[in-house]
């Protein structure tokens, strides 16, 4: 039969590392510009109550805030009302940085996250360790429901290509044996690596140091990231990196899915 097939669903995800500071220079114009279904912020810093602003009325916005102000933070703005969103992943231990959203649509679940840093000196790699472990388990729970969208800031380079300077940040944070692991871990659920799907290629990153020009120079690693359920392979149109878009340390990321027009 025919019929018309609907739009792909865009959806976009940026640690903004601030959303009052972002709101002062370019947010509201990118939101504008970019006209995302779905946008998924890490690091808002901030709760509904902090932030004077009026959205646009064709979003819908669902936070999860950090019990400690003006730290961590996650919010999802949608245009698509969600049939629940659920609020950290069950652990009081995971669950007072606000980290993680998950917003439930007809075809999938949606997961925010903002994955712990583990330091510079690697205080808190055991911590991580055990988040890594936790949040692969509820992803692993809704992959037995439905397939998953995970989107956010991972903290990690998964792979030497993921960064410009693998071999010099092999014990640094952000690219131990154990932080990849843990990405392994999150992969082995069932999700594949969307902007791998389209892009083997090096060169392509998230987030650069705003120290020594790193990012006019393009010196980068790509920790940010759209995973999702292999079944949802053949419905991926699109997977990309908008390192044009300026206003945080990292650079906001995207897909497009198609999907049925009904469940």
């Amino acid at each position: 039969m025919g019929g018309q097939h609907p739009p792909p669903v865009k959806l976009l995800s940026w640690n903004v590392n601030g959303l009052r500071a972002v709101l002062r220079k370019n947010f509201l114009a990118f939101l504008d510009a970019e006209a995302p279904d779905i946008l998924c912020i890490q690091e808002t810093k901030a709760a509904p109550d902090d932030v004077e602003m009026l959205w646009p009325a064709t979003y819908r916005t669902y936070w999860n805030s950090a019990e400690k102000k003006g730290y961590s933070g996650t919010c999802i703005f949608t245009r698509h009302e969600p049939q629940s969103v659920r609020r950290g992943i069950g652990h009081p231990d995971h669950d007072r940085e606000g980290r993680v959203l998950t917003a439930e649509f007809p075809h999938f679940f949606l997961v925010n996250v903002y994955v712990p840093n583990s330091q510079r000196e690697l205080t808190r790699l055991a911590y991580r360790q055990r988040w890594d472990a936790d949040f692969a388990a509820h992803v692993a729970s809704l992959q037995h429901q439905k397939p998953v969208v995970v989107c956010g800031d991972m903290n990690v380079a998964h792979a030497e290509i993921d960064l410009t300077h693998p071999k010099a940040n092999v014990r640094n944070h952000g690219f131990t044996p154990e932080e990849r692991a843990g990405f392994d871990r999150l992969l082995s659920t069932g999700l594949f690596d969307t902007f791998r799907e389209v892009e083997p290629g090096p060169g392509h990153y998230t987030w650069w140091s705003p120290m020594n020009r790193a990012r006019e120079r393009n010196v980068g690693w790509r920790i940010d990231y759209f995973l999702a359920s292999k079944v949802l392979r053949p419905q991926l149109r699109r997977a990309f990196i908008l390192p044009e878009v300026l206003g945080s340390d990292h650079c906001p990321v995207g897909m497009d899915l198609a999907l049925p027009s009904s469940p």
